[in-house]
């Protein structure tokens, strides 16, 4: 088939597919979950950029696999005028690469990715979330 073909059978799943996938994902979140998150921006890119790695001490790109830019809920005040909009970042090659290192299904990685972001939106900080994984 031409340029217009569809993907080789082998093609990693693409930016568009992972976006798919997390929206699927996001949409079977609890709808009280969701309505505290609908102003949030879901968006795939490569890898993280050099500032972010910068900023976050971060050598090896392939370390991050999402990130959560933005003002978690836990920090806003009803005065605050919003300056820009949270964004959770989710960094396709990493997650690639986590997905052929483990075995996980991409779904389950891009899913435990979401929520976590999701998490520093509601302001948790890594160990929360650690500790209401170790409860489930």
């Amino acid at each position: 088939m031409g340029q217009n073909g569809p993907p080789p059978v082998d093609a990693p799943p693409s930016a568009a597919d992972i976006e798919a996938l997390a929206a699927a994902i996001y949409e079977s979140l609890p709808e009280e979950f969701r309505a505290l998150t609908s102003a949030v921006v879901f968006q795939v890119v490569e890898f993280p950029d050099s500032e972010t790695m910068e900023e976050l001490g971060v050598n090896d790109a392939f370390d991050l696999l999402g990130l959560y830019r933005g003002v978690s809920l836990d920090q806003r005040s009803i005065l605050d005028t919003p300056t820009d909009v949270d964004i959770v970042f989710l960094y396709r090659r990493p997650i690639l690469d986590y997905w052929c290192e483990t075995g996980e299904s991409l779904a389950a990685i891009v899913r435990n990715v979401l929520v976590h972001e999701i998490g520093h939106h509601f302001g948790l900080s890594d160990a929360d979330m650690e500790a209401i994984e170790r409860e489930d």
